[in-house]
This record gives structure tokens, sequence and C-alpha cells, in this order.
């Protein structure tokens, strides 16, 4: 939560009457993961309901909505437009990949055999049945077709990153929230994605795993992922980076050990200087 955010929302809505927090800024509250872009944004987005006049005030981006009870919602006291009011209103400053990355977010969730279970923010039935009730609104083609693109259990942006890219390419189908199970039927490791037709999966790793603590969590993963006969494809920053070339690449090669006839060839590709080592790898 950014409370430095919210107190200067506050204190606009405190002399702005009907005043509701929305956009951009009802996106930073609600933490949702919005491009670098508008990190440095200085005005402040708020609405007051269609009938009234636009919120004009210094270092304040003034709308008029229409928006219902339920679009309402109230953080700290301050009155902000809800999580699926705020994707309808942000659609139309996004790009396809930025949108399917804030559903994924919206309506991430996970249920598995160990670990806390996460609940989603919005569920993602629920979420496209509001939708379907503001087909007039600005961007909603767009939102529609991203809509179709989100999965639920990608817990962060690369990792939905990542899922489009393979899904845009000639590989197999990879799946979000696979557990992987031993042979008594127990869950052991749960990657970000999963093809279980060749045993392959995939782990996305970020910079939190530099840490001693996760690096010797992250290596019992490894060495129990592949004890059980699953083949893994680790992926960084920099590879994606690297852009298609070097993700689709190295997931070739792993689904080729696991049986994937390969018919582009792609796992042939060469990656010479692609990959951020000291020697050049074919």
């Amino acid at each position: 939560m950014n409370f430095e955010l919210l107190e200067s929302c506050r204190a606009h809505v405190a002399v702005t009457r009907s005043g509701v927090v929305s956009h951009i800024t009802a996106a930073k509250l609600h933490g949702l993961y919005l491009p670098a872009r508008f990190d440095d944004m200085q005005t402040l987005d708020l609405a007051r309901p269609k009938g009234e006049s636009e919120p004009r005030r210094r270092e304040v981006s003034g709308r008029r909505l229409l928006l219902e009870p339920f679009d309402i919602v109230s953080i700290g006291g301050v009155p902000i437009t809800s999580v699926q009011r705020t994707l309808i209103d942000i659609a139309p400053l996004l790009s396809l990949d930025e949108l399917v990355v804030v559903g994924d977010q919206i309506v991430c969730e996970h249920d598995r055999s160990y670990g806390p279970p996460k609940i989603a923010m919005v569920k993602l039935e629920a979420l496209n049945a509001y939708i379907a009730c503001h087909a007039g609104s600005r961007g909603m083609r767009m939102l529609r077709t991203a809509m179709e693109l989100v999965r639920v259990g990608s817990d962060s942006p690369p990792e939905t990153r990542l899922r489009l890219m393979i899904a845009r390419s000639p590989l197999p189908v990879f799946e979000t929230n696979v557990e992987i199970h031993d042979a008594h039927g127990n869950a052991r490791v749960a990657p970000d994605l999963a093809c279980r037709k060749y045993k392959t999966c995939a782990e996305y790793d970020g910079i939190h795993h530099f840490s001693a603590e996760q690096q010797a969590k992250d290596h019992d993963r490894d060495f129990i992922t592949q004890s059980l006969g699953w083949h893994q494809v680790l992926i960084n920053k920099e590879d994606l980076r690297g852009g298609e070339l070097v993700v689709v690449t190295k997931f070739a090669r792993m689904l080729v050990r696991g049986g994937w006839p390969d018919p582009q060839n792609l796992a042939g590709r060469s990656l010479r200087g692609a990959l951020n080592t000291r020697k050049d790898f074919e």
C-alpha cells in the first residue's frame, strides 16, 4: 500500500464533494501491476458521478463517471473505484499484453495441496460477467481480447509475459496451477508452467531467488523436479529480454528430452551470442 498516495487522495476527496479516486491512481492503490511509464505520474485521478461537474484542482485529473454503488469501495476510509471498475477505466490506457498482466493478477488464486491458499481479487467468472455489462465502454474490444488470454495461476508480470510468449509460439500447450506428484500421489512441486504430455515444466527465477534462503529452496525444488522425471526450464529476466529466440529454444530443448517431435527443429536453433555467458553456446 502506498500510504503517501493514500493520504494525498484523502486530502483531495475531503474537499471534493462526491469525489471518488479512479483510473491509474485507483490502480496504484489497489496494487495493480502497472507499466513503469506510470510510476512518476504526478496528477491524481479523481471522479464525480455523471451529472456533476468534473473536479478541478491543481494536480488533479478530473472526470465524470457513471458509477453504481457497488463500483465504489473504501480503502482506509477513502472512496475508490473497485478493482473491476478500475480495470474498465484503465483499459484504454494499456496495451494488450499489459491488460493480460493486470487481468492475470486480478484473478490469480491457488488452492494447492501445501502452502497457504491465494485468494483472487475477483474470480475469473465474476470479472468476465462484469466486463460483459460494460460493452459500450472505451477499450472494451481489446479488453475482451485480453480476457481470452487471461489464465488463473500466474503470480507475476514476468510469468504472464513468459506464458504469452510460449502461447504465441509453435510449442505445445503449457498450463498454470499444475502440481507434480510423487509415486504415492503426494504433491511435491508446483511449477510456474507445465506441459503434462511431455513432462516439461518452467520456473521464472526473479530477483527474490537470489537470496541465500531462496536459493536453498530452489536447489531442493530443482532436485525434486528432476527426481520425478520432469524436464525443467529455468528462465530469468535476461532470457525474457533476449526474446523469442532464447525463450522458445530453451523450452524446445527440454521438450525434446520429454519426447516432443519438434517438427520445426526449434531446439536446433543456435543461441550463439544470445545468452549471457562467457562462452557462446550453440
